[in-house]
């Protein structure tokens, strides 16, 4: 296993544990993240984003990993997220790859794929079947995704 393979196994590993601050621990201070439910995340809010998702979880996020890639500058992982969106108390299955850079032993830049409409149907149901492939719904989840960041930031 190579370093940053292992630095990909040790966060998802604390994912899995619900431990946010363990995860924060192997970014860089100006990482940048995209998915398509957030978007372009930088800097603090990185973390923070995954400190609020696991809060929200109230301990009831199933993460598993596998198919762990790495060398001394690019990584990627596969994962799965089980659990009940909050907002509609739907159950979800999400399927993502993740990309990664590292420098110096940290995650320097993180992206997430996963198809947006598949986790809207899920979330949403009909409406997420009817509209989730519309960049209108993808624009109203991101929206929506950010101001949950911003208030719990606040908090």
């Amino acid at each position: 296993m190579t370093a940053n393979e292992t630095i990909l196994h040790q966060f998802y590993t604390a994912f899995a544990n619900g431990d946010s601050k363990k995860m924060s621990e192997f970014y860089a201070p100006s990482v940048r993240f995209h998915d398509p439910a957030f978007g372009l995340l930088k800097d603090r809010d990185v973390p923070k984003m995954w400190k609020m998702l696991l809060a929200n979880s109230k301990g009831k996020l199933k993460i598993e990993f596998y198919d762990l890639k790495a060398d001394e500058y690019k990584g990627s992982a596969r994962w799965i997220a089980t659990y009940t969106f909050s907002k509609t108390n739907r159950k979800v299955v999400n399927k993502i790859y993740s990309q990664f850079h590292f420098k110096e032993g940290v995650i320097i830049k993180q992206t997430d794929n996963f198809d947006i409409w598949k986790w809207a149907k899920q979330a949403f149901g009909i409406t997420g079947l009817l509209f989730g492939w519309t960049g209108y719904m993808q624009s109203k989840i991101q929206e929506k995704a950010l101001l949950s960041l911003n208030k719990f930031n606040e908090a």
